[in-house]
């Protein structure tokens, strides 16, 4: 007589995935992993325009054009113009500072001799020397040659407050603001003059900044991490939930 046949063992695996879970992970990693793709994108982008501006700002310099139209493509390249200042007439650009020090840049019309009128940022002078008499050596009549840096000027964020023209308190480059103020229909650009000593030491010339700032590796890096640990969330979750309903009478 043959013995009776053992009943089957059931296996049940320790990772039983629900459907719903794993539709969750994988969109949420795709996204995930998108995103630190596209950051690794953003930041070849910017290393990129990093070394191009670097490159640019050791060129040497060239004549500023006279046409409105030609500026956009002259921006961040070093330049050279040749004019009479208007004193008379310099704005002044607050909250900047130098080291450490608060102060303000000096902005003042440069007429070149074809009529157009350029904004030079001749630098950067502490609250003592904001009147111009406190500085007289340096207002220096006549023509005058002036080397720097071709910008945009100054711009404006969400927090920044508005200028005050009344006061010739200025926080940002509004050309059209500016014009009205001067008198004269600038150029859209401000020439940075290099660091060139004015007389009397100030302003303090040489005040481009290169404000590229290149976070990229460190956003790419986390959309990965975010992704490794929603995989890791997704598994142990699973597994979790398996060895509950295993344990379940």
């Amino acid at each position: 007589m043959s013995a009776p046949e053992s009943p089957a063992v059931r296996v049940r695996r320790p990772f039983r995935p629900t459907v719903g879970s794993t539709i969750a992970a994988v969109i949420g990693i795709a996204v995930m992993l998108g995103l630190g793709s596209w950051q690794v994108y953003r930041l070849g982008w910017k290393n990129d325009l990093i070394a191009e501006r670097t490159a640019q700002l050791e060129a040497a310099p060239i004549p500023l054009p006279a046409a409105d139209a030609d500026l956009p493509g002259i921006m961040w390249h070093p330049v050279e113009i040749t004019g009479r200042f208007l004193h008379d007439k310099e704005l002044h650009l607050g909250a900047r500072s130098q080291r450490g020090n608060v102060g303000l840049h000096v902005l003042t019309p440069l007429v070149r001799d074809d009529g157009t009128t350029v904004l030079v940022n001749r630098g950067w002078v502490p609250p003592d020397k904001k009147e111009p008499e406190t500085r007289s050596a340096a207002q220096m009549p006549g023509t005058v040659t002036v080397r720097g840096i071709a910008t945009p000027g100054a711009g404006k964020n969400v927090f920044t407050p508005d200028n005050d023209p009344v006061k010739n308190y200025w926080l940002y480059v509004d050309y059209e603001q500016m014009s009205a103020a001067v008198g004269r229909d600038l150029q859209p650009v401000v020439v940075d003059a290099d660091e060139t000593p004015n007389p009397g030491g100030f302003p303090i010339g040489k005040q481009t900044r290169l404000d590229l700032p290149n976070d990229h590796l460190g956003y790419a890096i986390t959309w990965y991490a975010l992704a490794l640990a929603l995989a890791a969330v997704y598994v142990l979750w699973n597994v979790q939930r398996a060895r509950n309903e295993d344990a379940a009478p």
